[in-house]
């Protein structure tokens, strides 16, 4: 890792953490320099892609100081972005771009268990918070859960909600992160440019029975969330526990 991103990284990490909170000025480069054994240009590269990020504000002769705090979320939520968001006071939002019944793609069919001949409803929306598009959710449901989409308003909000009213066991989910580099919806929609890198969150959601229902992923921009992993050795074989973290004028 170059030194600048390193600095990056480590300043970003201590803004998404809450340890240094909205309105809390940063070291000085100066102390930066000393911190990280660099020099003013790397720890002036860092700081710019900060505030390109929107998660610090600079300006001439000011000290740059936290514009952000991150929201945090428990990995269990990620079965809902509007629940979410409502409880946090904000309003969730959501535009449906597609909604369709369709043979899905190998990789779908796969994730799903679908015979060769099977057919899935396929739904894509754009995700915000306060008006703000933060995320883009490409969501595949075997088609008897699918079907059902079409009796609900996908732009009224949660499909999650109204699919456990319905009765659909959506009981288990598990998770994989990674990074993927925006495609030419992906940018349109969320106003960064193609190829820029997005969080993606790529989820497989079972019944108890684990029977395969539902398969998703979900694309955020990265300036408007991030990943917290808490790790403990009290947690027993649970494992690690992850929550994401969103800024204010982002998210599901």
């Amino acid at each position: 890792m170059l030194l600048h991103e390193t600095v990056h990284s480590s300043l970003r990490e201590r803004i998404v953490s809450g340890t240094l909170a909205v309105g809390t000025p940063l070291p000085s480069t100066a102390e930066l320099c000393v911190e990280f054994g660099a020099s003013r240009g790397p720890v002036r590269q860092a700081l710019a892609a900060l505030a390109a990020e929107g998660l610090i504000a600079t300006g001439q002769g000011r000290v740059p100081t936290v514009a952000r705090a991150p929201l945090a979320q428990d990995i269990d939520d990620f079965f809902s972005f509007s629940a979410w968001v409502s409880s946090l006071g904000r309003t969730p939002g959501q535009r449906t771009l597609e909604i369709a019944v369709r043979r899905p793609s190998d990789a779908v069919a796969a994730a799903l268990d679908l015979d060769d001949d099977a057919r899935a409803v396929e739904l894509v929306r754009v995700r915000s918070i306060d008006g703000e598009p933060v995320m883009i959710e490409r969501t595949a449901f075997v088609e008897p859960v699918g079907r059902l989409l079409f009796d609900l308003d996908p732009d009224a909000g949660s499909i999650f909600a109204g699919l456990l009213a319905r009765g659909v066991a959506l009981d288990q989910g598990e998770h994989t992160i990674d990074a993927v580099a925006a495609d030419e919806t992906d940018a349109a929609e969320l106003g960064v440019e193609p190829g820029s890198p997005l969080l993606r969150v790529r989820r497989v959601t079972r019944s108890d029975d684990g029977e395969a229902l539902e398969v998703s992923d979900d694309r955020y921009r990265p300036d408007r969330a991030a990943l917290i992993i808490h790790n403990s050795r009290s947690r027993g074989p649970a494992g690690p526990h992850a929550s994401r973290s969103m800024t204010p004028e982002g998210s599901r």
